[in-house]
């Protein structure tokens, strides 16, 4: 099972496990897009001091979409999100698996446990969020763009410098706890399941890294594990999609829909009191139930169809490296 040889020292197993993050990862992203983009401009408006709202609640988002009839235009920026969800996901998972087996075979334990794994798990996240970071960037400020008026991606990225590409990073980077807390919470339920049925059927599940979860126990666990995370980092997550978020004022051309012309705050503390101050307690969970409904389903199917796929991935790659090997054996003997 090893992956290191025949294939020019390539990590095979970790190159199954990315590979089918990432196709699942893309999937998800693009059957739940309009609901993302909903999500996204409701969290970036910011109450004003008279206490108007544009969106005083998720629907209306949509509605707007209807009205202007720019229905198309939830799917702003979906081409974007979706090279930045492939690329994020392979990052992740790929270095997730890498580090794990690293884990495992310098420790010689033969499982990992709660507090490795998430050190494991953030240092997969953090890797991934400075590769990414540009593009979940673009992806927000064209979600955040008035309907109708998204641009593409480098002329996106082309009207601020090169440090406003990575505005959020901070944050970003203290987020990775989220997917650490949620792939923790998944991978040990996972194993609990596993070590269940393997002791119910000991003869047929040889191997517990053989046997699949089903598609709905995949998705219950990584609805549970979603949440949880979601629910503990989400006033970072607001104050994330504030940082990024396209100006309004630059963007909307009816006066009566902009509540404020003021600019969203670029930093963690700006934003932080900005919403203390205008908002108050609440104004840190605005949007958390839309935030949950969209983060659970898009994890849960990004997790479902990682694991219905991982064994055609995983045979695929095998095919591949014996393919490989077999070229590396002819061109050694010519």
């Amino acid at each position: 099972m090893a992956g290191d040889d025949g294939g020019a020292g390539i990590d095979w197993e970790s190159l199954a496990e990315a590979t089918s993050g990432a196709v699942g990862s893309l999937v998800s992203t693009t059957v739940l897009y309009p609901l993302d983009t909903c999500k996204t401009k409701f969290q970036a408006e910011l109450q004003s001091h008279q206490g108007a709202h544009k969106y005083r609640n998720l629907s209306d988002v949509f509605w707007e979409a209807v009205r202007k009839r720019q229905i198309l235009s939830l799917y702003q920026g979906l081409n974007t999100k979706n090279v930045q969800s492939f690329i994020s996901s392979f990052c992740y998972f790929y270095g997730y698996s890498y580090f794990k087996r690293l884990y495992l075979e310098k420790s010689g334990a033969k499982s990992i446990g709660t507090t490795a794994n998430l050190v494991v798990a953030a240092a997969a996240g953090a890797c991934t969020v400075i590769v990414t970071q540009p593009l979940d960037t673009a992806s927000s400020r064209m979600q955040t763009s008035a309907f109708g008026k998204s641009k593409g991606l480098w002329e996106t990225l082309a009207e601020g410098t090169w440090m406003e590409a990575f505005d959020g990073l901070g944050i970003s980077l203290i987020l990775t706890c989220n997917p650490s807390i949620q792939y923790t919470v998944f991978d040990q339920l996972k194993q609990r399941l596993i070590q269940r049925r393997r002791r119910k059927n000991s003869e047929s599940a040889e191997d517990s890294s053989r046997v699949a979860l089903s598609a709905l126990s995949a998705f219950v666990l990584g609805a549970i594990s979603k949440s949880v995370a979601t629910i503990l980092t989400y006033p970072l997550i607001r104050c994330k999609v504030m940082i990024q978020a396209a100006d309004p004022d630059e963007d909307d051309d009816n006066e009566s829909e902009r509540p404020s012309k003021s600019r969203t705050p670029k930093t963690m503390l700006g934003a932080l009191h900005a919403i203390w101050s205008k908002e108050g307690i609440p104004g840190f969970f605005k949007g958390l139930h839309a935030q949950i409904l969209k983060t659970v389903l898009s994890s849960a199917l990004l997790l479902m169809i990682k694991e219905k796929i991982s064994k055609f991935t995983w045979v695929s790659l095998l095919a591949l490296r014996r393919y490989l090997f077999v070229s590396q054996k002819r061109i050694k003997s010519a």
